[in-house]
């Protein structure tokens, strides 16, 4: 409902940093609630797309491709005006598993070890773009790894399956 919220404007709107209002290839780009946005070391936004309708990683095809670029080339933009911090600074990361299922996308600064922006969790927009280019269906046919915690429900029903 957070999510929702902000794209309808009934939260947070003195926040928003920038948006595309298309409903299909916009988005919302908002400080990430971790950021107490008083130095630039940590900075921490998060894009939310408008469409409801993708979940996750694993719903991208090749169709979302102008709605990605929007975001990497619109959000770069967006924050080297805003913040002076350039596109060559930051870590433009999705996750897999997210943390909650409506598409967004993380924008960090380069040296903060952000929760999540490790190898195993965090994918590169710019690799997601490259991979869906080359093939549609990419994230429909990977196997993606992601790391789970031992209290996490997910595990325990991995754990069941005997697949740990």
């Amino acid at each position: 409902q957070w999510v929702y919220n902000i794209l309808e404007k009934k939260a947070e709107a003195d926040r928003i940093v920038h948006e595309n209002p298309d409903p299909s290839n916009g988005f919302v780009l908002v400080p990430d609630l971790k950021w107490n946005q008083n130095q630039l070391d940590d900075l921490y936004l998060i894009a939310l797309v408008h469409r409801r309708e993708i979940k996750s990683l694993r719903d991208l095809t090749a169709e979302h491709l102008p709605l990605l670029r929007n975001i990497l080339q619109e959000g770069k933009e967006a924050i080297v005006k805003r913040f002076g911090v350039p596109g060559s600074q930051l870590r433009i990361y999705l996750h897999y598993q997210p943390s909650y299922h409506h598409l967004h996308v993380h924008f960090t600064a380069l040296g903060y070890d952000a929760p999540g922006s490790s190898v195993e969790r965090a994918h590169l927009l710019s690799d997601v773009i490259d991979n869906l280019a080359m093939d549609s269906m990419y994230y429909q046919k990977r196997a993606l790894t992601f790391p789970l915690r031992a209290d996490e429900p997910l595990f325990k029903k991995f754990q069941e399956a005997g697949k740990v």
